[in-house]
């Protein structure tokens, strides 16, 4: 990043680290990093300790009682397509939002193009509870939806989809990239079968890890195939978890990150975190609204997409990056929501914020919008 310049992209990958992360990986590939679970000697010992104090933090910081239900993956997507391809049945019928990111819809399309399942989309607009309740069929076997557009921000809120789970009997798998590290998320509380997401967003890891906590403990069939450490002469998968799911070597530095990444977010607080991106979220609206931007889309969590006289996000995206100015635009890999909002065919300028940006970003930004505008 070039000097004095202004990262507002934090709802695709978190950036800059806190220092902590940053020397939990150093210290990981300095002083320990064997592999874990594969050897006896000290090195590897200390390596699945580390693993296993990721996974633990993990749980505890989603109240959650066990660590071994915790599946390391290599990102939010990949979470998501073993959790769908792994819980729907064949002939059963699911709900998504019109909301979803491509990793929830492109699987769940997937699958109903091969005849295996069928889906509905809900309304994420008004009565939301009412919305999905009216779509529910005999065959309705599973909610598989994003608690947050990585998009507009707007959030489905995970109470009423834990309540529909439990009244209606149907699975509940969620997408938490764009909540987790935001809000508080307590699975005793408001319990699901499945909740993904990914180490390299608001819990400020870095990227190559995501996870599944698999919350129902319901045995499935692995996915991919491969070494897990124990069990060696059986040529099936393990049948527990997590090794069902995690064949193959674990990214050891990207998981010890994870671990200090929630630390991170434990020691500032996510009240902390929630009222400073509150406040940044509105100064950046305001700012927006007096560049004079015909759409403009505030959500929570940080996340304020807009568009500017008929301008293509991509070049308001590329003009900014001239100046030193990183923002997200195009589709951002959600074309359910561009078409619900009627912006498919130039895409959104987005702005994610997290808590390293200062109030002075949007002063930078103001400038440089106005620039752009008087050009085009």
């Amino acid at each position: 990043m070039q000097k004095g310049g202004i990262y507002l992209d934090n709802g695709a990958t978190s950036f800059p680290k806190p220092k902590c992360v940053i020397n939990s990986v150093s210290e990981c590939l300095k002083q320990y990093c064997a592999n874990p679970s594969r050897s006896t000697h000290s090195l590897a010992m200390i390596a699945s300790e580390k693993v296993y104090l990721a996974r633990e933090a993990l749980a505890n910081f989603l109240n959650f009682d066990s660590p071994e239900q915790v599946v390391f993956t290599l990102n939010a997507t990949y979470a998501l397509n073993i959790a769908i391809k792994r819980s729907l049945k064949e002939g059963s019928h699911c709900l998504i939002s019109d909301l979803e990111h491509n990793s929830v819809l492109r699987p769940i399309h997937k699958l109903a193009n091969e005849g295996k399942i069928s889906y509905s989309i809900f309304n994420s607009d008004g009565d939301i509870k009412s919305n999905i309740i009216s779509q529910i069929t005999d065959k309705t076997a599973a909610i598989v939806c994003t608690l947050s557009s990585n998009v507009t921000g707007k959030r489905i809120p995970l109470e009423i989809l834990s309540d529909i789970r439990k009244k209606y009997k149907i699975k509940l798998i969620v997408d938490a990239s764009q909540e987790i590290g935001h809000n508080f998320i307590d699975l005793k509380k408001t319990p699901v079968d499945v909740l993904c997401a990914p180490a390299h967003k608001a819990l400020f890891g870095i990227s190559g890890l995501g996870f599944a906590v698999f919350c129902d403990k319901e045995l499935r069939e692995s996915f991919i195939e491969g070494g897990s450490g124990f069990d060696s002469k059986n040529p099936d998968m393990p049948t527990l978890y997590p090794e069902i799911f995690e064949a193959g070597t674990l990214p050891l530095p990207a998981i010890c990150a994870l671990k200090s990444g929630i630390d991170f977010l434990n020691s500032y607080g996510i009240d902390n975190v929630k009222e400073k991106i509150e406040a940044l979220t509105d100064g950046v609206y305001d700012m927006l609204t007096c560049v004079g931007c015909e759409q403009i889309f505030k959500g929570e969590n940080g996340i304020i997409s807009f568009s500017l006289k008929n301008i293509p996000s991509s070049i308001i995206s590329s003009e900014l990056n001239t100046k030193g100015i990183y923002i997200r635009s195009g589709l951002h890999c959600a074309p359910l929501v561009h078409k619900k909002l009627n912006t498919d065919k130039f895409g959104l300028a987005r702005i994610s914020l997290s808590v390293f940006n200062k109030p002075s970003a949007k002063d930078k930004l103001y400038s440089a919008l106005r620039e752009i505008k008087k050009s085009y």
